[in-house]
């Protein structure tokens, strides 16, 4: 191998799994139990320390994973804002047509979900400010793409991999390394080649921290891009940054005072969410890596929690958890107002929607899946609830 990542067709076969599985599967043969009918619940009985609610994200890719699959898989759309113990999926089928798998969905839901929800709280926090994620570089490449999906549906605004607009028909957002004007040695002259070379479609992000003061690169970049500027980046390294609000503050004020007003402010480099709190009445936009792309995780498990026996679904599970498969009614504008009963329960009042619905049938598709663009809308509809109680 030259990169040890796994392919499509290996993850599609049920390959890359953790080797129990395969040897639950043995022994199940070796007893004769080859046709059990159960229920299996991918559910996160503890949420992250602190948080309320997860974005559920991932959903495409485990549809795609079990296509041709003889199973029926109910779920939350993609993007759904869910509670702790509430179901997100439940998969239905022949134990031994799934249980392999479940390694690959798990690790699926578990990641995707993981950034999304991330990218979900400082896009909440961050308000009208703009938020890019400009993590890849903290990841392996191979997963780069799930990497800016899940952010991008968690609300960010920009997305940083070139492949973005090939992949997902979005245009991707960046501004200049300090390579460009290391490589130079000169930022005035990487500045100008770099407006010269880039097109009209491109905002003028100045980096303007590489060998002098922020307020001096900032204000030189302004003098020499005049209206063609959009704004300037403060990456500056945490051995230099002493109280970064106050050196933004610093820039604001000379920009201002030079008649700059129009040129934004974007901050990078270690922003989480204090950071962002601290500094969103100040700066126009945050790019944001690390605290994204390594987020706390989301820690979804897969239960089986009712088995098919005489004709009937029973409920069976282990302890610990809730038995009887389950279905999540919304009562209300946020997960807050959530009622969960048994999946084929009835509505507490006509108020209340349920959450999962039939996503697949005998490894079919029965409804069509939406864009990311309208998964992160979905989104972002629902933090502006959440925010406004």
């Amino acid at each position: 191998m030259k990169f040890y990542i796994a392919s499509e067709e290996d993850i599609l076969s049920g390959k890359i799994t953790d080797i129990y599985f395969e040897r639950a599967e043995q022994t199940l043969k070796h007893l004769g139990i080859t046709n059990i009918k159960v229920r299996m619940e991918i559910h996160s009985y503890g949420l992250p320390e602190g948080y309320k609610w997860a974005v559920f994200a991932g959903l495409e890719e485990v549809l795609r994973l079990f296509e041709g699959k003889p199973v029926d898989i109910y779920a939350m759309p993609e993007g759904t804002l869910f509670k702790e113990i509430e179901p997100v999926m439940i998969i239905e089928g022949n134990y031994l047509d799934f249980g392999v798998f479940e390694t690959a969905f798990l690790g699926i839901l578990r990641h995707s979900s993981s950034i999304a929800t991330k990218a979900a709280r400082i896009k909440s926090l961050a308000m009208d400010k703009t938020v890019l994620f400009f993590g890849l570089r903290a990841l392996h490449p191979a997963i780069a793409p799930m990497a800016d999906r899940s952010a991008y549906i968690g609300g960010c605004d920009g997305i940083s991999g070139a492949f973005d607009r090939e992949y997902f028909n979005i245009e991707p957002s960046g501004t200049m390394p300090h390579a460009l004007m290391l490589v130079v040695g000169d930022n005035l002259k990487a500045w100008k080649a770099f407006d010269e070379a880039m097109p009209p479609s491109v905002p003028r992000i100045i980096l303007s921290d590489t060998f002098e003061d922020e307020r001096t690169e900032a204000l030189k970049a302004a003098e020499l891009l005049k209206d063609r500027i959009y704004g300037v980046r403060l990456d500056t390294p945490s051995s230099r940054r002493g109280n970064f609000r106050k050196i933004i503050q610093e820039v604001r004020w000379t920009l201002n005072i030079h008649g700059y007003n129009n040129v934004k402010i974007i901050v990078s480099g270690g922003i989480d969410e204090d950071d962002v709190v601290n500094l969103r009445d100040i700066v126009d936009g945050f790019g944001i890596g690390t605290s994204i792309a390594f987020p706390p995780s989301v820690d979804f498990s897969a239960d089986i929690v009712e088995k098919f026996v005489d004709g009937k679904w029973v409920p069976f599970t282990k302890r610990g958890k809730w038995p009887g498969a389950k279905q999540v009614y919304r009562c209300g504008p946020t997960p807050d107002h959530d009622v969960i009963t048994l999946l084929d329960g009835k509505p507490p009042s006509s108020d209340c929607r349920p959450l999962l619905v039939k996503y697949m049938e005998n490894g079919k598709l029965t409804r069509s899946l939406p864009s990311i663009k309208e998964i992160r809308e979905y989104v972002l509809q629902q933090l502006k609830k959440i925010t406004q109680q």
